[in-house]
């Protein structure tokens, strides 16, 4: 049986707005590709009267619906996955996509999981810290200038899923872990693997970033994030019984 992808598990997410004119004309934008959920972290400048003239009467309750949130991991945390905007190539951002590819996977998705299009301020982006969150990346391909207005490059991104919405057929498709489930997995896996020595007690987010690419790849379920974390419960048990152990042993000797 074929599923038609929900508009509304689909949110914008800007992370650290500068303009309120930015963050109206996003909302008018998001509502001429049908995805009206928005939220707004850390906005430099929230003056809710510029962002309704540039909103427009017409999705005045949709401003009023904004959630405006300080912490971009609270605001991800409900979310299945994540795609995260960016300008910036590099070998520690791979899972890179166009506009219409990633168009086509979220529309996959959509049915059963929550999605983010997380968007960066507008001077800068969105930083190595802030693509952390993310599962994969999409770029937008320009000429020699690459600099895209924030409202323009949600035009971009929301007409590609819109666009996608009419093209595919779907079938079942799982519901996928959250990002809070991801996160205290992530920190489990930190934590265990620096006790282990496998990764650097002094840099251990560096070594999980490959990690976190690769597990990005799998799309776990929240009953594989859960494996995962049970494995690392029993490796800490493990290791904590092996070192009593050895205190039991040594004593013995002693005595």
């Amino acid at each position: 049986m074929t599923e038609i992808p929900n508009f509304e598990n689909i949110s914008i997410v800007l992370q650290r707005p500068r303009y309120p004119e930015n963050i109206g004309a996003v909302v008018r934008t998001g509502h001429n590709m049908g995805i009206t959920n928005l939220i707004v972290v850390e906005p430099l400048n929230y003056d809710k009267t510029k962002i309704l003239r540039m909103a427009t009467h017409a999705t005045a309750d949709a401003v009023d619906r904004i959630k405006v949130l300080d912490s971009l991991k609270e605001a991800l945390s409900p979310f299945n996955y994540i795609v995260g905007t960016t300008a910036r190539l590099g070998k520690h951002r791979q899972n890179f996509y166009t506009p219409s590819d990633i168009a086509k996977k979220i529309i996959s998705l959509a049915t059963n999981n929550r999605i983010a299009l997380l968007f960066g301020p507008e001077d800068r982006g969105l930083t190595n810290e802030d693509l952390q969150f993310c599962h994969s990346f999409v770029n937008i391909p320009t000429a020699a200038f690459s600099s895209i207005n924030l409202a323009q490059a949600v035009m971009v991104i929301c007409y590609e899923v819109f666009s996608a919405q009419k093209k595919d057929q779907y079938g079942f498709l799982p519901k996928l872990a959250n990002r809070h489930e991801l996160d205290a997995m992530y920190d489990q896996l930190t934590e265990i693997l620096t006790r282990i020595s496998f990764l650097n007690p002094q840099n251990p987010d560096y070594w999980m970033n490959n990690i976190r690419t690769f597990f990005s790849r799998l799309q776990l379920r929240a009953k594989e994030v859960k494996i995962i974390r049970g494995i690392c419960r029993q490796i800490n048990w493990y290791g904590e019984k092996k070192f009593r152990d050895g205190i039991d042993q040594g004593t013995k000797k002693d005595c």
